[in-house]
């Protein structure tokens, strides 16, 4: 079965330059379009799609406002922020909302059928470098007080703490793997373990609680 996408954003080009893509790809078909957040928390209810590629920025309801109502629903479909990073920010609002990553909108629009696919397939889209943006932008909000020391996590062993803390600063499981002289798929049981542990929607989720409790910070 393909995956089936909502396109969420007010601005039509965009929506009719995804679709002309996903026309001519077989395992990805968009089943509705909406031009706010209202009409994507309608659609997605009467539709249910896999996922939602959603623009933050839209009249009426915003799209944090809305992918906050879509995944507290149960059987919710994942929910891919459409933005524009640098001028935008929201991004970690959505992402605290219930998001599993994030498209700029300047990106390949192979680049954003891949994300589509990616996150419909249950895993987090977040790049290293984006992680890094993503702490940055958190870090530079004061109405947050400082974050507590990591040995408050409560419930994990040191080894997942150490994973944790990758996993914050970007690294994909491979990449944690070499670095603690683990296989991939011992890191795979980490993660599962972490999500678990520490109540976690997905790997977007590890990397801003990873933040929150000092494991990771702007300077690394």
């Amino acid at each position: 079965m393909p995956v089936r996408v909502v396109l969420a954003d007010d601005q039509p080009l965009i929506r009719a330059g995804l679709v002309m893509v996903i026309t001519d790809i077989p395992d990805v078909e968009v089943v509705g379009e909406a031009g706010n957040g209202a009409e994507a928390v309608r659609l997605v209810r009467e539709l249910a799609p896999d996922v939602v590629v959603m623009d933050i920025r839209m009249p009426g309801m915003d799209g944090i406002e809305a992918t906050r109502m879509i995944t507290k629903e149960a059987g919710a479909p994942h929910v891919i922020v459409l933005t524009t990073f640098d001028d935008d920010d929201n991004v970690y609002n959505a992402l605290r909302a219930g998001a599993s990553g994030f498209l700029v909108k300047d990106m390949a629009l192979d680049d954003i059928i891949t994300a589509v696919r990616v996150v419909a397939a249950g895993d987090a889209l977040i790049a290293p470098k984006v992680t890094r943006r993503l702490i940055e932008e958190f870090a530079a909000r004061p109405q947050h007080p400082a974050t507590p020391r990591p040995k408050e996590i409560q419930g994990i062993t040191d080894r997942e703490l150490e994973v944790l803390t990758l996993i914050g600063r970007g690294l994909s499981n491979a990449r944690i793997a070499e670095t603690m002289f683990i296989s991939t798929a011992t890191v795979k049981a980490y993660v599962t373990r972490l999500l678990a542990k520490l109540d976690a929607r997905d790997r977007v989720h590890l990397v801003i609680l990873a933040y929150e409790h000092g494991l990771v910070s702007p300077t690394g």
